[in-house]
C-alpha cells in the first residue's frame, strides 16, 4: 500500500517526466510520441518505476524504448533540475514497457470471439429445433 507521500511524489513525477518527453521527443526520439501512463515509488522515495506507452507509426517500437532506457540518466538530470526545488533525493528511474493497451485490446477480441461463438452455437440450436 503506498503512502500519500509516495502517491504525490509519483503525480510530480509523472507529469514532469510527460513533459520531458513532450519536449524533447523530437531531439531524443526522433519524434515518437512517448506517454508516461504509471509512475511507482519505492517507500523511501529513491527508486520509481516508469512504465512508458510508446506510439510510433513508422519506427520499431523496441528501438525506441532502448533508445529511452539507454538514455535514462540524461533523463534523470533533466528530470532534476525540473523538481530539485521539491525533492531532496532525485529517485533512479528504471523504465518498463506500458503494455496495458495491447492487453485491453486483446480481452476485447476474446470477448467479440466469445460472442460470436455463442451466437453461431445459438443459431444451431435453433436450427435443429
Amino acid at each position: 500500500m503506498e503512502s500519500t507521500r509516495q502517491n504525490k511524489v509519483a503525480r510530480l513525477l509523472q507529469k514532469e517526466l510527460g513533459d520531458i518527453f513532450q519536449k524533447e521527443s523530437m531531439n531524443m526520439f526522433r519524434g515518437a510520441l512517448i506517454s508516461v501512463t504509471v509512475v511507482r515509488v519505492a517507500p523511501d522515495l529513491s527508486f520509481a518505476r516508469v512504465y512508458v506507452s510508446i506510439f510510433a507509426p513508422s519506427k520499431d517500437e523496441k528501438e525506441l524504448f532502448e533508445a529511452v532506457q539507454n538514455k535514462a540518466k540524461t533523463i534523470r538530470q533533466m528530470l532534476a533540475q525540473k523538481v530539485a526545488k521539491q525533492l531532496r533525493i532525485i529517485p533512479e528511474l528504471a523504465f518498463f514497457l506500458d503494455d496495458s493497451i495491447e492487453y485491453q485490446e486483446n480481452i476485447d477480441r476474446l470477448l467479440h470471439s466469445s460472442n460470436a461463438t455463442e451466437k453461431e452455437i445459438k443459431n444451431e440450436n435453433k436450427a435443429k429445433k
